[in-house]
């Protein structure tokens, strides 16, 4: 293994896990809009 595979695979995986974690958010606060919205009514 290369220094350069040390450096660029842990930072792919923080990039997915980043970008993973803010969809994931963002769906979830969208679900808890609807339902408290639905209960609303």
């Amino acid at each position: 293994m290369t220094f350069e595979h040390i450096i660029y695979i842990p930072g792919v995986i923080l990039v997915g896990m980043t970008i993973g974690y803010l969809l994931g958010a963002r769906a979830v606060r969208e679900e808890y809009e609807r339902r408290r919205r639905r209960a609303k009514e």
